[in-house]
């Protein structure tokens, strides 16, 4: 190997010795431009590859997040990875052939997301791995491994660590909020995936979030960004911003006076890269004093260190070469489907399940036909998709009666010449053998985008929608059985179907194959593994004040009530049995017929509750497995 060749920070250097300051503080923003005198081509930083190459045209479109988490499949979960940064590289290997890169065209991803879903009401959870640290951790560990590939000198792609930090809602809060917290929940809690991750996988880049933390805004915390991430825990990556957060420094934030100011303090604090366009005001910041040069060409030697790790001027990277033909491959689109599967959870079943696929089945509900629970957010175009409608209605001999029943929240009744799709539904509960529900909300109530009755993304309460409630009555009243099927991308009240249903299924967003998964669970063409990565409460009242950032009685770890369904939980078709031989060696015995994947977790229960390790592993019909833990 030329050692000159791969020295990727010397390269740097050198090709940042000759940028003028203009040329420099340009490439510290997220659109960098074009330096032709120096064979420089233009580059858009921001990409998005959250489950799946995203905004970009047609791609796999894998369960979100949330769900790959139900999974509690690491190994499984690092596939993934590898399969959408085959994507991402193949449109890149293509986009840059016109001499440049647009937004969404790029290797730099801003994921994964790896938050702690502290609160349900937030509704960007189910962009994350879930309540739980150490959950978060090994998966986020698994895709940042898939992601950048294994090549000795180049980077697949670059993997972007969001947002650190201390962030989770609420949303209409999130430009100007102050989060206090324990240190010990600060180490324990918030910061724990951070530091697992860049011990484990070596992610590229961390981005700043945009509230603040002890009172120094995320993107502009010295305490943060060099204290904490570079000397503790040893991050050697280049840091980018939040979108906007920079201006956040005088516009909300109040702790600087004006943009050259705020473009000071995030560049003096060890942020690299600006998306917005505070950074455009670096030039006048230095001519003030307030920085030096040097300080912009440390962060452009970082930057530029990274576009040389990703072969971007180099031939001979051998992910250069990776096909346009990957994209929706078969290969991919299998491995799409095995992770739906394993992210479906089963919480309740009273003998119905596996069901006889020649029943006479009725499907209701206002999620049973609906594009976006397959696709959540931050997603690529799905080239084919199979709703639950359309996965149910391919595997069912006999077809299938379909009525909405009513509209995801709103009472469509009360409308001006709104429908009454109601009765509708109990038409067809009454023509059916069996009802299968899908129900729970979708990307429009919870997410970053979504505005729900001014909550700008978050929810005001995890009770089941009332007219829900009321249709799920009115098929009860029919004496049909009802298998619920509730697809969210976070908790919601399950108590009524968990009483009254005869099964409980949780479908988390599943991805654009999601209804084939969720038919070959109903169906029992294949047994149920996933587990649950959040607690199900029972009520909003169990939940601590929103704006609260402490851990107390929050999660599974340290809730003091008694939920509905709780973290880790999920049924199979197949008996299996624990049996602990020691802390670290568990026999699992499948005593039953059904082939299942299973996943066995450790626990820590004294002081504090909680996770210790996870594995997934695969039963036959009738078989023993001895899983050791170190």
């Amino acid at each position: 190997m030329n050692n000159i060749k791969y020295d990727f920070k010397r390269r740097a250097k050198e090709l940042v010795s000759k940028m003028t300051l203009a040329e420099k503080t340009a490439q510290m923003q997220y659109e960098s431009e074009a330096i032709d005198r120096l064979s420089i081509p233009a580059y858009n930083w921001w990409n998005e590859a959250l489950h799946g190459a995203a905004r970009s045209g047609t791609a796999t479109v894998f369960p979100q997040s949330i769900a790959c988490a139900a999974s509690f499949n690491d190994k499984l979960m690092k596939k993934v990875g590898n399969a959408i940064s085959d994507e991402v590289r193949a449109k890149y290997n293509q986009y840059s052939k016109f001499n440049g890169t647009e937004i969404y065209q790029g290797l730099t991803c801003w994921s994964p997301n790896i938050n702690i879903f502290r609160d349900p009401r937030w509704g960007r959870g189910h962009e994350t791995y879930g309540e739980d640290p150490l959950l978060t951790a090994k998966m986020g560990t698994a895709y940042i491994k898939g992601m950048q590939g294994n090549d000795k000198a180049y980077k697949k792609v670059d993997c972007t660590l969001k947002h650190y930090a201390v962030h989770s809602g609420p949303e209409s809060l999130r430009h100007s909020f102050d989060a206090f917290v324990s240190e010990k929940d600060l180490y324990e809690t918030y910061l724990f995936a951070f530091k697992y991750c860049i011990k484990h996988s070596n992610p590229s880049a961390v981005m700043g979030a945009y509230n603040r933390v002890y009172g120094e805004p995320c993107c502009g915390s010295s305490y943060l960004l060099e204290k904490i991430l570079r000397k503790e825990f040893g991050f050697k990556g280049y840091v980018v911003s939040d979108c906007g957060a920079i201006c956040d420094f005088h516009k909300y934030h109040k702790v600087t006076e004006n943009e050259a100011e705020s473009a000071a303090l995030a560049v003096k604090s060890g942020c690299d890269l600006n998306c917005g366009d505070t950074y455009k005001w670096l030039k006048v910041a230095v001519a003030e004093g307030m920085l030096t040069e040097e300080d912009i060409t440390k962060s452009s030697e970082r930057l530029f260190e990274a576009r040389f790790r990703l072969g971007m001027f180099d031939k001979e990277c051998r992910y250069n070469q990776i096909p346009y033909s990957v994209i929706c491959s078969k290969k991919h689109k299998k491995l799409n489907l095995d992770m739906a599967r394993e992210s479906i959870v089963l919480l309740k079943n009273s003998g119905i399940l596996p069901l006889s696929n020649d029943k006479k089945i009725a499907i209701i509900g206002p999620n049973a036909d609906d594009l976006s629970v397959l696709l959540a957010n931050y997603n690529g175009t799905a080239d084919d998709y199979y709703t639950p409608l359309r996965g149910i209605k391919k595997l069912c001999k006999n077809g299938v009666i379909y009525a909405r029943g009513c509209h995801v929240t709103e009472d469509e009744s009360t409308w001006r010449y709104g429908e009454h799709p109601m009765r509708e539904a109990i038409i067809a509960a009454n023509h059916s053998d069996v009802v299968i529900m899908c129900m729970g909300i979708n990307p429009q109530i919870e997410g970053e985008e979504a505005l729900h009755k001014g909550f700008k993304g978050d929810r005001d309460s995890i009770e089941m929608p009332l007219i829900q409630q009321k249709l799920f009555k009115e098929i009860r009243k029919t004496n049909k059985p009802i298998i619920f099927v509730n697809i969210s991308g976070s908790c919601i009240d399950l108590s009524l179907p968990d009483k009254e249903a005869d099964a409980v299924i949780q479908c988390f967003y599943p991805g654009a194959l999601g209804g084939i998964a969720l038919a070959d669970v109903v169906f029992g063409k294949v047994s149920p593994s996933g587990r649950l990565p959040v607690t199900f409460y029972k009520d909003t009242t169990d939940l601590p004040d929103f704006e609260d950032y402490s851990m107390e009685n929050r999660t599974y770890r340290f809730f003091k009530g008694k939920p509905v369904y709780s973290f880790g939980f999920g049924l199979s078709y197949a008996d299996v049995e624990e049996k602990w031989i020691d802390e670290n060696t568990v026999e699992i015995s499948n005593k039953s017929d059904i082939d299942t994947d299973y996943s066995v977790l450790k626990f820590q229960k004294k002081p504090d509750m909680k996770l210790l390790d996870f594995k997934k592993v695969k039963l036959k019909g009738n078989s023993k497995k001895i899983v050791i833990f170190s």
